[in-house]
């Protein structure tokens, strides 16, 4: 069996992999070579090296295992008429996007940035807006395995958190969890409001400026999940209008933001260029979740970790 790695782990994680499975052919690139992918039997990869063209080149594929959650830059029409099995690694996001989110609301909360300002301006400035996260509600669109994560961490310092999903079904760390449909009428209750939506048919725009005027207008608004759930257009509305207090934004509809882009110049928006899940440990733990997948697979068991519907998205 051939296995190919469009990326190339560090030495001590791939020189275990490669020792753990003796009767594999690994070949690590650091891009991808189509004269091995045409050879290869089980592709790992980031996701966005893939094209029709690819897949029709990877004749003897029968696996992609992919580093990455989301899967909107793949080709899923050629995947799927393949049959090619696709899987994930839906989860290992959770620990570093969660500290991510937390430290920006803390950030906002206890005026981090009005501080760090006034440092590099030597002022002694006590004249700012400072609040507590305790007693704050936090309303997550789309609790899974990161948005719940985030909830926990939440409810450790005081926070009432709601959730919205597609079912309405309990979600983990969610005090309340309602259904997608039902968005409208909770806005209004939280302190926080942050979008952890993948990108699907269904989510594309769902978030519109009626939902931000029925916002508080001390409300932070964070998009983590994907960049066009909301359009740029919509977002720059509200935050010239100040419908709410901040947005903090690691995902947009064009990456990277273009310069001309006007969130650059306002004042009530902070930007992340998409690597709030950016962690020393982000290969290391995809191949745990590669290992026992794996495992499988050598066996001939198709039921794999983090299996997915490459049409549905997820």
């Amino acid at each position: 069996m051939r296995i190919y790695f469009t990326f190339e782990p560090r030495p001590d994680l791939k020189e275990p992999l490669v020792k753990q499975f003796p009767q594999v052919d690994f070949i690590f690139h650091a891009r991808l070579d189509e004269e091995e992918l045409e050879k290869a039997d089980v592709l790992v990869t980031y996701g966005e090296d893939l094209n029709d063209s690819r897949i029709e080149i990877a004749k003897n594929l029968k696996w992609i295992f992919v580093a990455s959650a989301g899967i909107e830059k793949m080709p899923a029409k050629a995947i799927a008429e393949r049959n090619i099995l696709v899987s994930n690694v839906r989860g290992i996001h959770k620990t570093p996007m969660a500290e991510s989110i937390l430290a920006h609301i803390l950030s906002l909360k206890r005026a981090l940035p009005f501080i760090y300002e006034n440092k590099r301006n030597k002022l002694w400035d006590k004249k700012a807006r400072l609040s507590e996260l305790n007693g704050s509600t936090a309303l997550i669109i789309g609790p899974g395995a990161i948005g719940s994560e985030i909830g926990r961490l939440l409810q450790a310092f005081g926070v009432y958190t709601i959730g919205c999903n597609r079912s309405g079904e309990d979600a983990p760390f969610m005090n309340e969890t309602y259904r997608i449909d039902e968005l409208e009428s909770q806005l209004q209750k939280a302190n926080v409001v942050l979008s952890m939506l993948p990108s699907t048919p269904e989510t594309k725009h769902l978030i519109k400026l009626k939902h931000f005027e029925l916002m508080r207008d001390d409300a932070i608004f964070m998009n983590f999940g994907r960049g066009n759930v909301v359009k740029t257009d919509v977002l720059i509305q509200a935050l010239e209008q100040k419908l709410i207090f901040h947005a903090v934004l690691d995902v947009f509809e064009e990456e990277p933001l273009p310069l001309s882009n006007k969130l650059w110049e306002l004042d009530n928006v902070t930007i992340s260029p998409h690597f709030s899940s950016h962690s020393s440990r982000y290969v290391e733990r995809s191949l745990e979740i590669f290992k026992p997948s794996l495992e499988k697979w050598l066996k001939g068991e198709t039921d794999v970790e983090n299996k997915m519907n490459i049409l549905r998205g997820y």
